[in-house]
């Protein structure tokens, strides 16, 4: 059973539970301050705290992953995507990034179809 975890596996599932535990302390906090959740997101709070810690996780998370596949597949200048986030937004990137592999696939499709 533990033999399909990989190292790469471990780190997602950390930044799983790493995730899960920052938005709930914070959700449980907004809970047990009698906070106004919708409220809060537009002003302060523990639900500030929660949704922070939630991008913040998946940023992460997509950032590893934008280097792991883009080095799997051969692509160049992950990094910039990375990069790119910071100046712009992950919101962005990530999704450019998502497009610019799509069509790595595709290119390495066609090349084994090619005799």
């Amino acid at each position: 059973m533990t033999r399909h975890w990989t190292p790469l596996a471990v780190v997602y599932l950390v930044a799983a539970v790493a995730g899960l535990v920052g938005t709930w302390t914070c959700n449980a906090m907004a809970i047990a301050e009698g906070r106004d959740f919708v409220g809060d997101l537009v002003s302060n709070g523990p639900a500030v705290s929660s949704i922070t810690t939630d991008l913040l996780v998946v940023a992460v998370a997509g950032g590893i992953l934008i280097v792991v596949e883009s080095r799997r597949i051969g692509m160049r200048f992950a990094w910039a995507y990375i990069v790119g986030s910071a100046l712009t937004a992950f919101a962005f990137t990530f999704p450019l990034w998502l497009a610019m592999r799509e069509r790595r696939l595709a290119a390495l499709r066609e090349e084994r179809r090619a005799p």
